[in-house]
């Protein structure tokens, strides 16, 4: 398992052009070349003495192949919504939200979003129809511009159900029920639908599961995928391996198999659940694989909302990872 990420900071060593050797290399050459060539000789050797100088004073120089392509940072907010899912990923003008909580965290989200200056979404990916993922989508809906959304092929006769429909009526906005192996494009990063491959009986396995890619660096997230659908996902022979899985239904040990977890290997894990919930979340079977795993974890139940932000190689968080390996059975509010 790669431990090349840290929750802190580290500087980038940049490449630099070994411009002594290549000014002594230039000077024994001249002898070779002919006078029609005197030009561009002197062009670059007055680059070179330029460059050797900068190195002199202490500057950096940078190659031309060296930078990367990504240029804007990319953040991904793991909101505390008490016994829910709710994560949001921006990157410039872009953001996308995945999941919005249960019935009476929509305003909390709204909140959020307005305190960063959100007027729009490119993503609303609402992962399954279990309330405590899309009961606060309605609001979401009505309160923000939403270019594309996401749902799986998967209805429920409920009430939360309904509303996030007649929101979207009310906007004439029409769900994509996107197929495993689809590509999207989110700022300079993009994700690959992992999930559902079928309409399974549990309505957790039909959540939509996707990988995001940044630069080198690689975020899954699962909704409350469980372990059927992870064994779907491992048979396909798709990339499941990522440097930070939002751990799949709050960390109950219905997902996170052992094969899942070998396969995915991440170097961080985050949980969203509430202290002192009734489902006992997380479970201690979960927490134990990915102790014994050496994955550093963090839970929105004891450190609230959990950011981590991408510069396209290095990770670093809000905070340090949790110390605190107690289930959810043994918590209270």
């Amino acid at each position: 398992m790669s431990r090349k990420k840290h929750y802190y900071r580290r500087k980038r060593r940049k490449r630099t052009v070994p411009v002594l050797l290549a000014l002594v290399v230039l000077i024994l050459g001249i002898a070779g070349y002919g006078n029609g060539q005197a030009d561009s000789i002197s062009s670059a050797l007055n680059t070179i003495l330029t460059a050797a100088s900068d190195l002199a004073s202490g500057a950096e120089i940078q190659t031309a192949y060296a930078p990367s392509d990504v240029t804007e940072d990319l953040t991904v907010h793991f909101l505390d919504i008490g016994q829910g899912d709710c994560t949001l990923l921006t990157q410039g003008e872009h953001a996308m939200l995945i999941d919005a909580g249960d019935n009476d965290q929509g305003t909390k989200v709204q909140s959020y979003l307005e305190y960063l200056g959100i007027s729009s979404l490119d993503y609303l990916v609402l992962t399954h129809p279990d309330a405590d993922h899309i009961g606060g989508a309605d609001v979401v809906i009505y309160k923000f511009d939403c270019n594309t959304i996401l749902m799986p092929e998967r209805k429920t006769d409920t009430r939360t159900y309904d509303d996030v429909i007649q929101a979207m009526k009310s906007k004439d906005y029409t769900a994509i029920h996107p197929e495993v192996g689809d590509h999207y494009a989110f700022g300079e990063s993009s994700f690959t639908i992992l999930s559902p491959a079928r309409n399974y009986e549990d309505s957790n396995d039909c959540s939509i599961v996707l990988r995001l890619t940044h630069g080198s660096n690689t975020f899954l997230f699962t909704g409350d995928a469980e372990e059927e659908a992870e064994s779907d996902m491992l048979a396909s022979g798709m990339d499941l391996s990522a440097d930070v899985l939002k751990v799949g239904h709050h960390g109950s040990h219905t997902s996170t198999s052992d094969a899942f977890l070998d396969a995915v290997s991440p170097t961080y894990a985050v949980i969203s659940c509430e202290t002192g919930n009734s489902y006992g979340h997380p479970h201690a079977e979960t927490l134990n694989k990915l102790r014994a795993a050496g994955v550093q974890m963090f839970r929105t139940d004891d450190q609230g909302t959990i950011t981590v932000t991408s510069d396209d190689s290095t990770l670093t968080w809000n905070t340090s990872p949790s110390d605190d390996w107690v289930s959810g059975s043994g918590k209270t509010k």
